[in-house]
């Protein structure tokens, strides 16, 4: 059989296996290389030269961080009492639909640890009811308000712990963003790891402090959802492999994560790509070196949903926790850990203590978060039936029935918050001649579906997997249901007295324009997760690209050349192309809404109407076109055998590229309009601590638990008498495990060692060295609202590196950023930012520390404003002094 005939045949067949996981019809795509012998897609499966995932063994264990000292003496004391099946029971998940959450772990009753409910999504409880459809990522990002995330995440997180879930599966941080036709760019808080770092650490705060675990992912480079899974058998078709230098990652991606991890974040997801050609369920420099021994965390590492392709190489590589438990074809009971992990500790393959590292820092996370407290509920939903009863395990061939619902209403007063993060997102782009804000005696008329919610029902499309009707979210397993949609034209017709509405994306033939009607048309664009293909796009939005859907420029056009008054909403996963009409003279006013969730009428008409000033700001640059970014960040298409994904631009992704290329964009990264007017006047800059270029030296390591290296009885994981197991159902137990011998015939991974690894320079505490925190500068400025109404602004801070840097550095880059309260016509307040020294730092590869690049004679130019294209004061660290009127570096 030919390996082109093989390839699409196993696949094809394989694709039945299970329905959750979207292959990629790499059948067609062989059929299209067959056909066009385009040498562009010629066999390419080795990871380019110069990207290297180097080994890092052991895994370093956890429990030596003091703020997590008393839950680590905790977990010691139980784990110190486990049997081997109960260890490996919390470790590894019970199987896709083997209860009632989308992820669940076996249990330690003995101990009065139950079975964890891990649950979907980032923006809410998923595959559920009574809960809050809150504003997605990108939305919140829109806000650029601390608090406000904050308030979401804590709104999401008592939501959560109402449903009895254990783990809520959210914030996401990666995608980063870099490709802006990305699917799940939405699920994040915008292109820029500070902005990206803020709203994931209030949303973990949030979460956390409802007594909820969060779960921070998908570490790491996960920028493409095409080709991000690897296909079963393993090594026919590879992961899409992420490729990028060590400096790049730590000043982008994986900057957020340190902050989630420094605000106490107690559990990690890996992403299902390989990174340098190592998978990422079982990296060991990503997982063992750069999460627990450099950043110091001290949670629990989880796979994505079947992303875990090996047993004992992900378990050495620092995997804690398999998620949903099945092995390389689900459903059928076979499993990487469960039995197997049980087989490789007594047969001595998995050290025993691996293991007892693995389990306390679930137990020990368990135990931070005060989940052992009796008041914490068990899960009262399923996220397998609406239906009040059925299967206790779905998955299962014949299973017992239960109650699985009791639908518990967990929304309290929480719309508010979803509204208030909505509003506060909306960003007016273009605001000529004052269009807006609207009268309520305004003439509209209202163009475009996505005014009103989808008349199939608001959740006919499993995960939002279709764009019709009013678009709140993405698609995927990072959505919620909708508990009911406050749709546009609802809101607009509470607001006004005169609006006709035609539901339809076609501009309707007939119409006569009369003078001093408005036009309003509204547009969308959408992606999501990659087992869904939405309208020709497979998550990422590969076959609109950047453009608004159901041919929405035309509908705008179209408008334009009726009406002298065209006002443009539109909601989006990201930035669209608006050349095709931004500049026609009948197109007043663009206002994007981002992805408001439940709450898309009245956030929107707040605005329209000028009961609330906008205060949204862009979370991503808007350029006049595609190609107009680096072509790295082109979606990568089909390649045999595993996708190369070489970022190759490496720190230069949306408004850094565009400045380092002096290609002005559209708008511009941080770019949004108010209906009133402010001042940034008064700025001062005052040092910290001393600059020096290394900081610090790091604290040693504190001590971790130890227990027993006997390797434990056969007879802990023999299978109970008389227990009545579920077919399918993933279990601890082996049938005859007293023929179990140690071996030595197990080929370790190159460069596993069992000797711990020297303490990172760059480590000692969450996060990182903790004087990467220490405030190096304080920058104060006077914000006076000089407008006639009332406003928030937002002030930036963008630091320009010395300009004898040797190291290759982007013009500026977004540092710090705060939000004003709402100030009155008038009024003042003082807005306050510290930069930290790794603000100011470079990674360094060679010494692998953080370095600032003193110099005695170049400053520091810390320069402020409201976006990369409004930068108004700028201030020097030499000098320490602040002026305005400097002309900034930056088009």
């Amino acid at each position: 059989m030919g390996l082109t005939t093989f390839l699409s045949v196993f696949l094809a067949l394989s694709s039945l296996s299970s329905g959750l996981v979207n292959r990629p019809d790499f059948a067609k795509d062989i059929l299209f290389l067959e056909s066009h012998q385009n040498p562009s897609l010629e066999r390419r499966d080795d990871v380019p030269a110069g990207f290297y995932a180097p080994p890092y063994y052991p895994t370093p264990n956890g429990g030596w961080i003091s703020s997590w000292s008393s839950s680590y003496a905790k977990a010691r004391l139980v784990v110190a009492n486990m049997t081997l099946a109960e260890k490996v029971n919390l470790t590894t998940g019970t199987g896709i639909l083997m209860g009632r959450c989308i992820g669940n772990t076996g249990s330690a009753l003995r101990f009065g640890i139950p079975s964890l409910c891990l649950q979907d999504s980032a923006l809410g409880i998923a595959a559920t009811d009574n809960i809050t459809a809150f504003p997605a990522g990108i939305t919140v990002g829109a806000t650029w308000n601390k608090a406000l995330a904050y308030a979401r995440g804590a709104a999401i997180g008592a939501e959560a712990r109402g449903k009895g879930v254990n783990i809520q599966l959210g914030p996401t941080v990666g995608p980063l963003g870099r490709k802006p036709r990305g699917g799940r760019n939405w699920e994040g808080f915008g292109a820029d790891p500070v902005l990206q770092s803020w709203g994931g650490a209030e949303t973990i705060k949030g979460i956390q402090d409802m007594g909820v675990i969060a779960t921070i992912k998908h570490f790491i480079a996960n920028e493409q959802e095409a080709y991000r899974m690897d296909i079963p058998p393993h090594g026919l078709m590879k992961a899409l492999s992420s490729n990028l230098d060590d400096r790049t990652l730590h000043e982008l991606y994986a900057w957020p994560f340190a902050d989630g991890i420094r605000a106490g974040v107690g559990a990690i997801m890996t992403s299902y790509n390989d990174v340098n050609g190592s998978a990422s369920s079982q990296n060991s420099k990503m997982m063992n070196g750069i999460l627990k021994d450099e950043m110091g965390f001290q949670g629990l590492i989880m796979s994505d949903w079947l992303a875990q392709i090996g047993g004992v190489s992900s378990a050495l590589a620092g995997l804690d926790m398999a998620m949903p438990g099945d092995g390389s074809i689900p459903l059928l009971g076979l499993a990487y850990w469960g039995y197997e992990l049980s087989t490789a500790v007594l047969n001595g393959t998995v050290p025993l203590e691996r293991l007892n590292d693995m389990v306390t820092r679930v137990v020990a996370t368990w135990y931070q978060l005060g989940q052992d407290s009796k008041d914490f509920p068990k899960p009262n939903f399923s996220a397998n039936t609406a239906d009040a009863s059925g299967p206790c395990y779905p998955g299962a061939l014949f299973s017992p029935t239960c109650v699985v619902n009791e639908y518990v209403n967990v929304q309290a007063n929480h719309a508010t918050v979803a509204r208030e993060v909505a509003r506060e997102a909306i960003t007016v782009l273009k605001n000529d001649n004052e269009t807006l804000p609207l009268s309520s005696k305004s003439v509209l008329k209202i163009f475009g579906t996505d005014a009103q919610k989808n008349p199939d029902g608001i959740n006919s499309c499993n995960q939002r997997s279709c764009n019709k009707g009013t678009l709140g979210m993405g698609w995927g397993s990072g959505t919620a249901n909708y508990p009911y949609m406050d749709d546009p034209i609802t809101a607009i017709k509470l607001k006004a007295t005169d609006v006709t509405f035609y539901n339809t994306d076609s501009f309707p033939s007939g119409i006569t324009a009369v003078t001093g009607d408005i036009a309003m048309v509204f547009i969308s664009s959408d992606s999501g997760e990659n087992q869904y293909t939405v309208e020709g796009n497979d998550g990422d939005r590969k076959s609109s690209g950047l453009y608004a859907w159901h041919d929405g420029d035309n509908l705008v056009k179209a408008a334009a050349a009726k009406y002298a008054t065209v006002i443009v909403v539109v909601h989006t996963v990201g930035p669209i192309l608006v050349e095709n009409w931004i500049n026609l003279p009948s197109v007043k006013a663009v206002v994007f809404a981002h992805l408001p969730g439940q709450e898309a009428g009245a956030s929107l008409t707040d605005i329209l109407f000028g009961d609330y000033s906008p205060s949204g700001h862009l979370p991503y640059s808007i350029p006049k076109a595609e190609s107009d970014y680096p072509a790295s960040v082109s979606l990568m298409g089909f390649q045999f055998f595993q996708v190369q994904d070489t970022f190759s631009e490496g720190l230069y992704i949306d408004y850094r590229y565009l400045n380092k290329h002096s290609i002005a964009p559209r708008y511009a990264f941080g770019h949004g309009l108010s209906y009133t007017t402010f001042s940034k006047t008064d700025a001062t800059v005052t040092a910290g601590k001393a600059m020096a270029s290394v900081p610090p030296a790091r604290a040693p390591k504190g001590s971790s638990p130890t227990y027993s290296k006997a390797i434990p009885s056969p007879a802990e994981v023999a299978w109970p008498t008389g227990f009545d197991r579920i077919w399918r159902y993933l279990y601890p137990y082996l049938d005859n495990p007293q023929d179990i011998v140690s071996t030595n015939a197990f080929t370790y991974p190159v460069g596993y060692q069992t000797t711990p690894q020297p303490d990172p320079v760059a480590g000692g505490d969450q996060g990182g060295n903790p004087a990467l925190w220490d405030v190096m500068f304080t920058i104060s400025v006077k914000v006076t609202n000089t407008g006639t109404v009332a406003g928030k602004e937002v002030v930036m801070v963008y630091v320009q590196y010395p300009s004898d840097n040797p190291w290759d550095t982007p013009i500026i880059q977004l540092r710090a950023f705060e939000k004003t309260a709402t100030l009155a016509a008038g009024a003042s307040a003082t807005v306050s930012l510290q930069l930290t020294r790794r603000d100011l730092s470079i990674w360094d590869v060679v010494s692998q520390n953080w370095i600032i690049p003193v110099s005695s004679s170049k400053p520091f130019v810390f320069w402020i404003g409201n976006s990369t294209a409004g930068l108004t004061l700028a201030c020097e660290s030499l000098s320490k002094t602040c002026s305005g009127g400097r002309t900034p570096p930056v088009v």
